[in-house]
């Protein structure tokens, strides 16, 4: 069922944004002992300097964490973070749409200042996905996951189905998935198992590119450079090697989401207003949504469809228009059906762009200039690190991996929790 987007009661616009790098913080002594709180905490109050304002000015404020319980023991973190950021006795809510919930939580806060209720809105989210709590043990005490992360914990994919009435596949479902994709792609467009698995791997570069350009990334290393280090007379033919083993029919090790630690935060306030604080405003046109679940076949196509022809139908914008485009991809094909969907490159071009770079954050039609999820992916938190990096792009303060285009129209494309899907678009206020 498609639905119609309504306009808001006033324009809303981003005034701050922060973040934490993604990092493994148990691994890392310079790290080990940090809690939820206080990564929450890093990025909210990054946040609140970057718009120039402190927590006295904001009226309410948001929590995502996807592995709230699971993997740290909270029911309620929305008011464990309070003291920490100033906002004790100040309304707060948390919420969870596993990897989506850095998206939605943007929606959330727009919400509330497009209301008329509040002025100023704070969104964050954090993740500790590669370690977890040790029962009776205060929150800086934990255990390290390894690198399996949600799998290592057993019953973690089921949490994201519907049990009852759904399929299940196991620990391996999102991979399955994934595949489903790039098997439904080649059969459309007539492209091989082995050519696929080049324009995966092509991907998996060009995102590895961005990342080693990027301060917050986890995983910043060309593979150009561990090929040489490997022996090898190519990164091409490293990618193909043990050393990036296949995980699935399709996936490999590179192209599979690198889990981690991080936070993130943004601030909201009516667009009227937002000239007045420290930053270059950033405007939310609209934010169209949809929700599928994993029973559904093809739930993330059908959803992303629904959710970005509900922002195109409210904002008006067209595909030609949008600088840069942003998506989760924990899954690196996800990049694909998004650009395509999207209509940000055409039907059937994408990976025709994947091998010539021009996804790349150096190419003509740029993608996840952050290096995406495949280079650190800390569940609630990384939809957020997307409006860092979409926010920081258009203000041109990326550095070397600046947009040669400083981009002023960009959407965002976020999943999660197979399948909710969002599709936000930013603009620039002039």
């Amino acid at each position: 069922m498609s639905v119609k987007l309504g306009e808001y009661g006033r324009s809303v616009s981003i005034i701050g944004v922060g973040a934490t790098p993604f990092m493994r913080a148990y691994d890392d002594p310079a790290t080990q002992g940090f809690t939820e709180g206080e990564l929450f905490a890093w990025a909210a109050i990054d946040a609140m300097e970057d718009a120039g304002i402190d927590a006295s000015d904001i009226d309410y404020y948001f929590h995502g964490q996807s592995g709230a319980v699971l993997f740290s023991d909270y029911g309620t973190p929305a008011v464990q973070v309070g003291d920490w950021i100033g906002m004790r006795g100040k309304g707060a809510a948390h919420h969870n749409e596993a990897c989506c919930s850095g998206y939605v939580a943007l929606d959330m806060a727009v919400n509330m200042v497009a209301s008329g209720k509040y002025d100023i809105v704070l969104s964050g989210a954090v993740e500790m996905g590669s370690s977890m709590y040790i029962p009776g043990k205060p929150a800086h005490l934990r255990k390290s996951l390894g690198s399996g992360g949600l799998f290592s914990v057993g019953s973690g994919p089921a949490r994201l189905i519907d049990r009852a009435y759904a399929r299940y596949l196991g620990a391996d479902s999102l991979q399955v998935t994934m595949d489903l994709v790039c098997e439904k792609y080649c059969r459309t467009y007539g492209i091989s198992y082995e050519q696929m698995d080049d324009v995966l791997n092509a991907l998996s570069l060009h995102s590895r590119r961005a990342a080693a350009k990027t301060e917050r990334a986890l995983l910043r290393t060309e593979f150009a450079q561990l090929a040489a280090e490997a022996g090898f007379a190519s990164a091409e033919e490293y990618m193909k090697s043990d050393y990036n083993p296949k995980i699935s029919r399709y996936l490999r090790v590179s192209g599979f989401e690198a889990t981690c630690d991080a936070a993130a935060a943004l601030i909201v306030c009516p667009t009227e207003m937002a000239k007045q604080f420290r930053q270059q405003p950033i405007e939310v046109l609209g934010i169209g949504m949809s929700s599928m679940n994993a029973g559904m076949i093809d739930n993330e196509e059908r959803a992303t469809r629904e959710a970005i022809r509900q922002v195109y139908e409210k904002t008006g914008v067209k595909p030609a228009d949008l600088d840069l485009l942003m998506v989760n991809d924990f899954a690196i094909p996800s990049q694909i059906l998004a650009a395509e969907l999207s209509g940000y490159v055409p039907a059937g071009q994408a990976w025709k762009y994947a091998m010539e770079g021009r996804m790349a954050y150096d190419g003509d039609r740029p993608m996840n200039t952050n290096g995406g999820r495949t280079n650190g992916h800390a569940w609630a938190a990384s939809g957020l690190q997307d409006h860092f990096e979409a926010v920081m792009q258009m203000r041109g303060k990326c550095g070397e991996r600046q947009l040669k285009k400083v981009p002023t129209t960009t959407m965002l494309r976020g999943f999660g929790g197979t399948q909710n899907v969002t599709a936000a678009i930013l603009r620039t206020v002039e």
